[in-house]
């Protein structure tokens, strides 16, 4: 089970109180007050002007487990591929940093925060290796009860994350995962099955998918951050 870190000394707002993507600003990224805001809705990144901030857009997209397209090319990926979970978080996460930029959302806070959630159970990653066990693809997330939040992806190698992806729908589908949340739509999640919704709506499965159990093995239900 994962373990639930100490309780935030924060108290993050309804997001239904907010009219634009970003509910609150300020915090910190101690394990509970993260846990607290996907609980309610929310994931924290950076505003232009460097403060911390916690987002819930007001159209949310997500994929629908039943939903995926898989092309051909794609299945031929899927199979020459090698796929692991929680081989190597801070493999996937250093991946996705994309060090040639001259920025980057996934600061070093971050990726100490989220490391910590790695450790407390509640962060996972999915891996993809080729043939020489290198790793080329992967993605990361946070898991609570039937919610997977994802939170960013990258690939070395033609496919590989969309490799990941498919795989993740997998677990999610076998393990009784119920909501995969990518935030925002982009043509690239678009064209692999992603659709928008309204952040009620989302709300509304939220509540849903934290009563349920989780898809990676002993994952905690929403309990209080």
């Amino acid at each position: 089970m994962p373990i639930e870190p100490k309780n935030s000394r924060f108290d993050l707002p309804d997001p239904l109180t907010a009219e634009g993507d970003v509910v609150a600003v300020g915090g910190d990224l101690a394990p509970g007050t993260i846990l607290q805001a996907y609980r309610k809705g929310m994931f924290p990144m950076h505003l232009p002007d460097g403060h911390l901030g916690w987002w819930s857009p007001v159209e949310r997209t997500v994929i629908p487990l039943n939903g995926l397209r898989i092309t051909r090319s794609l299945r031929q990926s899927s199979r020459r591929y090698i796929v692991t979970v929680d081989r190597d978080f801070a493999g996937v996460i250093a991946g996705c940093v994309y060090p040639e930029r001259d920025e980057s959302w996934i600061t070093s806070e971050f990726v100490e925060a989220y490391s910590e959630l790695n450790r407390l159970g509640w962060a996972h990653s999915i891996e993809v290796w080729d043939s020489e066990r290198e790793l080329v693809g992967g993605l990361y997330g946070i898991s609570i009860g039937g919610l997977f939040a994802g939170e960013s992806m990258f690939h070395r190698t033609t496919d590989a994350s969309k490799v990941a992806l498919v795989h993740l729908v997998v677990v999610m589908n076998e393990g009784g995962g119920s909501l995969l949340d990518v935030q925002w739509q982009t043509p690239h999640l678009e064209s692999l099955g992603a659709v928008v919704i309204g952040r009620e709506t989302y709300l509304d499965h939220l509540e849903r998918a934290l009563t349920m159990p989780g898809p990676f093995a002993g994952s905690s239900t929403g309990a209080t951050g």
